[in-house]
């Protein structure tokens, strides 16, 4: 029986959206084919969770008590997550994981690279324009580009901490400075007036599955921390959209999903805007908690999450 790694935690503020995706995915692994271990990963070390034990992992070849992994799930949203530095880690140790590669997470985790690069093939996405630490702040210069009412937020963070949206030219500097806090970069975005979907996608053994695209509706201005977490908002799945505009959507997302060469569970959430989806941000390790997004998609198409993960885990050890 193979072990597997539930890696939860993390360095960022998702921390705690992690434990809970982590939760999720523990209890739903096959426990006829696996053996489950929790490994939390944070500011206090590397630890494996056997019952009440807790047991510091051995870093030369990822083991406890002598126990070597099979495999890595990985459900830290953020850093190390998330932006490729555990995935090159097992990369190192030759150890399967469930996400998309090193490259493909580094490309991902900041948002406006990742757009500006998918831009270049015909994926829309909105104007934007990135603010670095210690950089000057010409509002007048930014507004200029994007327009007002806008949206700043962490080129590399995400579950909305960080996010504001802006709507005079005075709140743009506190805005950015607040995304600084919760990332390396800040990026300011156009305002798309827009109705708010998502779609999931995976890979198993016979090839990419597309999940329904769900309607984000918001109990406040935006999907905020709140509306994401706190039952303040509403999500549709599938969302009540035209079949040729549903269609579009899922072959935008397949399309970044073959350019990028991701694997394992992944999200692209949109805007729709004149019958187009631009596309807001790509999840490589998204929610699995029961207030997320991809555990309501799964259910919709009668995926079980244990035949969910158990296919994720499968393809990933076949390579």
């Amino acid at each position: 029986m193979k072990n597997i790694a539930v890696i939860e935690g993390g360095y960022s503020h998702e921390k705690v959206i992690s434990l809970k995706s982590a939760e999720t995915v523990f209890q739903n692994i096959d426990r006829t084919k696996y053996r489950p271990t929790k490994v939390r990963i944070d500011e206090e070390g590397w630890f494996a969770y056997d019952g009440d034990k807790k047991i510091e992992i051995n870093l030369n070849d990822f083991s406890f008590n002598n126990i070597l992994f099979d495999f890595a799930f990985i459900v830290i949203h953020g850093t190390p997550g998330e932006d490729g530095k555990l995935q090159a880690y097992f990369d190192m140790l030759d150890i399967p994981y469930s996400t998309c590669s090193q490259l493909a997470a580094t490309l991902t985790f900041n948002k406006f690279i990742c757009n500006q690069y998918l831009k270049n093939f015909g994926i829309n996405v909105a104007d934007a324009v990135l603010i670095r630490q210690q950089e000057t702040i010409d509002t007048a210069a930014i507004i200029k580009k994007v327009g007002l009412p806008c949206f700043v937020k962490p080129a590399d963070g995400g579950s909305s901490f960080g996010v504001t949206k802006v709507k005079e030219e005075n709140g743009l500097e506190t805005a950015i400075q607040l995304a600084l806090k919760h990332g390396t970069q800040a990026i300011i975005e156009s305002f798309m007036d827009g109705r708010e979907v998502t779609n999931g996608i995976y890979k198993n053994a016979q090839g990419i599955v597309s999940l329904p695209v769900t309607e984000i509706i918001s109990d406040n201005d935006f999907f905020d921390f709140d509306a994401k977490y706190k039952g303040q908002s509403h999500e549709i799945t599938p969302a009540d959209l035209p079949e040729e505009l549903t269609r579009k959507i899922k072959a935008t997302t397949r399309k970044i999903y073959e350019i990028i060469d991701l694997k394992g569970i992944c999200r692209a959430d949109y805007i729709i805007q004149n019958n187009e989806p631009y596309l807001i941000e790509i999840n490589t390790v998204p929610g699995q908690s029961a207030q997320s997004i991809i555990p309501q998609m799964a259910a919709h198409e009668r995926i079980s999450l244990k035949q969910l993960f158990n296919e994720v885990i499968e393809i990933a050890i076949m390579k």
